[in-house]
């Protein structure tokens, strides 16, 4: 990597933080965007991933804490301390989240950010290929038409091995149109986009008030013109980690959540079709129909999933899920039994 010439380590109100404009110029080409909260078990991984790539060009590491209190903030000092003119932390001593505030890398990162590209990685999360940002920004430079650099990758159940189960979301590396970014049928890993930085340099209200922030993201990438995918896993994606947001939907009442997540996912997409001037208004509806179902799936409402109008979307459920929505509609009895017996072993 080459040498950067920069400073860490002030203290700011109550965040312990190193702000854009704190720094001084220099050719950055790419910003390492994490965001963090009680994942010391699995955030030495993440910050050895960014420290040891390599690369012809200049990169940061934008890292925020929000107020961990498992020993998370100090790995990041010490990951600091020993790279003080590559990794930039704010460590808060209050947590924002709490607070209300959704928007965390929107709200911390992306504004001190000087590269010409963004690369997400959040901190339960990590990268396993070492070229992996000169990969990407090769491309990028290559293709200015491209918006959007995205790969597969590993998933790790937490508690469990490494499987050899992959986010892969197309089979084969290839370009992805705006409407595919848009209305896709599985997810993008979220540690393997990679962006450009003007792109969120003045978010929009739909992204500022959506529950996540992977998706708006990738609205945004789409509004500006196509995608390339690397059919390569990249990075491994952590599943269920404590703190992770797919473990907390779980907690409470669970169907009231996704429901309030289905209605602000809605009205993110019906924002974007507004700041996008309705260019993709059918794509962006049938979006919405998708989530839609998905949310029906996830809340066991199966007399809608299995309508007939909702067929092309029960076909792009993978088989075992087909299998155990047939199987517990036809024998709700046995299916209880079965669970029962399960969690009692």
């Amino acid at each position: 990597m080459m040498e950067q010439k920069e400073k860490a380590g002030i203290k700011n109100g109550m965040q312990e933080c190193v702000s854009g404009a704190d720094r001084e110029d220099s050719d950055i080409m790419v910003s390492i965007c994490c965001i963090t909260y009680n994942q010391a078990s699995y955030i030495r991984d993440a910050l050895e991933g960014f420290v040891n790539q390599k690369t012809d060009f200049a990169y940061e590491v934008l890292i925020h804490d929000d107020a961990s209190t498992d020993g998370t903030a100090d790995i990041i000092r010490e990951y600091a301390d020993r790279y003080p003119d590559l990794i930039f932390p704010i460590l808060q001593t209050e947590n924002q989240y709490s607070k209300g505030l959704t928007n965390v890398s929107g709200t911390f990162n992306f504004p001190r950010a000087r590269g010409k590209y963004i690369a997400m990685c959040e901190g339960d999360d990590y990268w396993t290929d070492d070229r992996k940002l000169q990969k990407q920004v090769d491309y990028l430079e290559a293709n200015p038409g491209c918006s959007l650099c995205f790969h597969s990758a590993k998933v790790e159940v937490q508690g469990k091995a490494l499987t050899e189960h992959t986010m892969r979301p197309y089979k084969g590396s290839r370009m992805v149109s705006p409407e595919e970014i848009i209305d896709k049928t599985s997810g993008y890993p979220t540690a393997s986009l990679m962006f450009y930085r003007e792109m969120v340099a003045d978010l929009p209200e739909f992204y500022n008030n959506a529950p996540i922030a992977d998706i708006p993201l990738q609205l945004l990438c789409a509004n500006r013109g196509w995608a390339w995918y690397l059919d390569e896993p990249m990075c491994v994606y952590r599943l269920g980690g404590a703190a992770s947001w797919t473990t907390l939907m779980k907690q409470g009442d669970y169907e009231k959540k996704q429901q309030d997540y289905a209605d602000s996912m809605t009205a993110m997409y019906r924002g974007f079709d507004a700041f996008s001037s309705g260019r993709f208004h059918k794509t962006v509806e049938h979006a919405i129909r998708r989530l839609t179902f998905l949310t029906r799936v996830n809340t066991k409402h199966y007399e809608t999933v299995l309508n007939k109008e909702n067929r092309e979307f029960y076909r792009e459920l993978n088989a075992r899920t087909r299998f155990f929505i047939r199987f517990e509609t036809s024998a709700p009895k046995l299916y209880d039994w079965l669970q029962k017996q399960f969690h009692r072993a």
